[in-house]
């Protein structure tokens, strides 16, 4: 299906984990949810007043996170679209939302160059995370919930203690990895993973306990926006400025599809919980969603 209904571009998807609803983020300042089968739109979240640059759901699914360039991090009850709370204290464009496993707690990321956590609760802030010389472009949990992964625009993914906010590791780009701008950052479900998309057009993939680099995966001829690991952890979907979506083996890098009918550039890209659909959202203001198993649009 083509799920169309925001008057601008799609910055951010994600499927519930019931994978019965999808979640989307836009330019126009919307959060919308949709039905996953049907395409449906169910409700429309309305409050922030920039770009909503990052959406998720919490584990549960009873909430949704988003970002924004508002500076602001919003949650809102999934099932009536009511605003929750406000989490403040960014000092620029938040680009990167995301709940901890067991939902007590939310990450972002920001233009302000730092990673903070809030309760989810509450909404109080927890902790700041600083280190960065640069923007933070994307951030996530690991799926034990006790490391956090960011990536930034010094070619750099870093991974954190979320218990004590202390650095555990740095991959520097022009060393290791990256040339340019890390765009999105993710983990394998099993944790020992971990992939990430740059501006430099490639898929990389890291041993995230020694922070040494794995398999590059190239094939895209342009940005990398998006990237994130199928359920079983066998495969890699990335999402570009090429206007593609693309699968791959993780254990090969090798290239197994590439997902074609997006009229601008892909920004955002997730499974869903059972691994047979992909989601993706695009500068050409529609959500789409994808067969993973044929490369067919649904």
């Amino acid at each position: 299906q083509t799920l169309e209904g925001h008057t601008l571009s799609v910055n951010s998807v994600a499927f519930s984990p019931d994978g019965k609803q999808v979640v989307s983020g836009s330019s126009d300042e919307t959060v919308r949810l949709w039905d996953a089968a049907t395409g449906a739109p169910l409700r429309t979240l309305e409050g922030h007043t920039g770009s909503v640059t990052s959406v998720a759901f919490s584990p549960d699914g009873k909430q949704v996170v988003s970002g924004s360039y508002d500076e602001t991090v919003r949650l809102w009850d999934a099932a009536t679209g009511v605003p929750l709370r406000t989490l403040e204290g960014h000092s620029s464009v938040v680009t990167s939302v995301a709940f901890s496993p067991d939902g007590k707690q939310v990450v972002s990321g920001s233009y302000d160059e730092t990673v903070r956590l809030w309760g989810a609760a509450t909404g109080a802030p927890l902790r700041t995370l600083r280190g960065y010389s640069s923007v933070v472009r994307s951030v996530t949990f690991s799926p034990d919930g006790k490391q956090i992964v960011s990536g930034s625009g010094n070619e750099t993914v870093r991974l954190w203690d979320a218990a004590t906010g202390a650095p555990l590791w740095m991959l520097e780009g022009h060393i290791e990895g990256h040339i340019d701008l890390v765009r999105s950052v993710a983990f394998s479900p099993d944790g020992k993973q971990i992939v990430s998309g740059s501006w430099d057009d490639t898929v990389r993939l890291w041993d995230a306990a020694a922070g040494a680099p794995l398999r590059t995966l190239e094939g895209h001829s342009s940005i990398v926006n998006s990237v994130a690991f199928s359920p079983d952890g066998k495969q890699v979907v990335s999402g570009s400025y090429d206007n593609t979506v693309r699968l791959w083996g993780a254990a090969t890098g090798a290239p197994l599809r590439t997902l074609k009918g997006h009229t601008g550039s892909v920004t955002s890209v997730a499974f869903s919980p059972d691994g047979k659909q992909v989601v993706s959202g695009s500068y050409d203001n529609t959500v789409r969603l994808w067969d993973t198993t044929t490369g067919a649009p649904l």
